[in-house]
């Protein structure tokens, strides 16, 4: 089984993605993960929308998606959010 790890909004953090219990996706466009932990500990996976559009209502669950398929595949791999031409994707790339 591969090692998932996603990037942060700001780039400089990854988080594995087995830690993650919850996903939030909220109106602005903002992605938070809760980390398993006692703490409750949240971090910021997209920021949301400063102009640049908001990503669509099931981008939360494409990265699901993503995870689950990547998760089946040997190695380890870094997901990290995209947008491009108007559009919203996750783009993975082996580690």
């Amino acid at each position: 089984m591969g090692e998932v790890w996603i990037s942060a909004a700001d780039g400089c953090d990854m988080i594995r993605a087995d830690a993650i219990v919850i996903l939030r996706l909220d109106k602005t466009g903002r992605l938070t993960a809760q980390l398993r932990d006692e703490a409750k500990v949240n971090v910021t996976l997209l920021e949301g929308s400063s102009g640049g559009g908001h990503p669509p209502a099931d981008f939360h669950r494409e990265l699901i998606r993503m995870i689950a398929e990547l998760a089946d595949s040997s190695g380890a791999h870094l997901i990290r959010a995209r947008h491009e031409n108007d559009e919203w994707r996750w783009g993975g790339e082996s580690l």
